[in-house]
């Protein structure tokens, strides 16, 4: 017999939502064939089957959320049949049962617990005990209805009426004009992450100017040439990738007494998606061509609004972008993509009234970028010369070569 786990698909992903199963029970599938669709922190994704068999043993529904490791369904082979207690989190195989169970490809996660009246412990999994301290639910008084009568999110929220509501602090009541709207998966990842970075990592701000005059010469050339259309956020990627290899310290993590210097440079672009943010991440950034970036760029912000990305496009980011230059932006400061170090955020270009070195008036386009950056790796000096080595690159776009 094989499991089939919820698996772990992307850094800091805790647990996994089914959407749906896309085989029924009792179908025969094939290794790597799609049996299933998850909602991750990240995005839509999909699910393999680990092995060939017959499909059996379902114990999450459509919606279900369950920690990654946990089993899900099973696939049989031959005359294998499920073991005793199956779904009960202490199943035993049967004796007839030859094929050995598949070992997870990541550790699994155990249900976090909390006390019960009787001393004993409750299982409960991290989102249903982070649900149920927010609504102030006593998990002991709950019955869980996931594998091994583990508490999930949907018996929380049964707890305080059949459908989800919204949550708000005690002191606002909700009126009759007031529309109650319910979170999506990703919307609730967001929020718990971006709570969890503001809280955690002191970050601090350093924005400057960048003249792009000479950067978008450069691709306007690159467009009469036809020598392939590249973007303003193409440049920007391909100098925060050169100035990170210069600046090792800002391609770091904060791990208590020691920093981590990653060798390689893994930059993550922030995308908007309909229902939410994800981050599909560009390996070896530092190693792309600015043409290069420009193709992979628009490949990845392709799949991450198609839900296609796969895992390893979804995780080991050493550094983040987020741009809003095509929203009319002057500037903004981004929360930062724990546990990178920094994220540069990217305003909009406009057509600004300078002063050049003759001290002449002139028309140009200039464009703010604002660094976030976590005052335990990086200090605001260290943080200003980085913005200034990212701007030397775009303001002289040939060094981008």
């Amino acid at each position: 017999m094989t499991q089939v786990i919820m698996p772990k698909m992307g850094d800091g992903m805790e647990e996994g939502t089914l959407l749906e199963w896309l085989k029924k029970e009792g179908d025969a599938v094939k290794s790597g064939e799609v049996i299933g669709t998850i909602q991750t922190d990240k995005a839509t994704l999909e699910l393999e089957a680990p092995g060939s068999g017959k499909l059996a043993g379902f114990l999450i529904k459509q919606g279900e959320t369950v920690p990654v490791g946990v089993p899900i369904a099973a696939l049989l082979v031959g005359d294998e049949s499920l073991p005793a207690n199956w779904g009960s989190g202490e199943a035993s195989a049967p004796a007839e049962a030859a094929a050995p169970v598949q070992e997870a490809t990541a550790p699994a996660a155990p249900a976090l617990e909390a006390p019960a009246a009787s001393g004993e412990r409750v299982k409960a999994s991290p989102l249903a005990k982070n649900l149920a301290k927010e609504l102030g639910v006593e998990l002991s008084t709950l019955k869980g209805t996931g594998p091994g009568g583990r508490i999930t999110e949907k018996d929380v929220r049964g707890a305080l009426g059949s459908a989800p509501k919204a949550v708000a602090p005690a002191a606002v009541q909700a009126t009759a004009e007031d529309t109650v709207v319910n979170l999506n998966r990703l919307r609730q990842i967001t929020a718990q992450r971006t709570t969890q970075s503001k809280q955690q990592v002191p970050h601090f701000y350093v924005t400057v100017e960048v003249d792009l005059e000479k950067a978008l010469a450069l691709k306007d050339q690159f467009e009469a040439e036809e020598a392939g259309k590249v973007t303003v956020n193409d440049f920007v990627i391909r100098a925060c990738a050169l100035a990170l290899r210069e600046m090792p310290v800002v391609n770091s993590v904060y791990q208590g007494t020691t920093l981590l210097q990653h060798g390689a440079v893994h930059i993550g672009m922030a995308v908007a998606l309909e229902d939410g943010l994800t981050v599909p991440v560009m390996r070896n950034a530092d190693q792309l061509s600015l043409r290069q970036i420009g193709g992979r760029a628009k490949e990845l912000a392709k799949k991450a609004r198609e839900n296609k990305l796969h895992p390893d496009e979804l995780s080991g980011s050493t550094f983040s972008i987020s741009n809003m230059g095509m929203l009319d932006v002057e500037n903004f400061g981004a929360i930062i993509n724990a546990p990178n170090a920094a994220i540069l955020a990217v305003g909009t270009a406009k057509k600004t009234v300078v002063v050049n070195e003759a001290d002449e008036l002139e028309v140009r386009r200039v464009m703010k970028i604002t660094g976030s950056f976590d005052h335990r790796v990086v200090d605001g000096a260290v943080g200003a010369r980085f913005c200034n080595l990212v701007r030397a690159y775009l303001e002289n776009p040939t060094r981008l070569f």
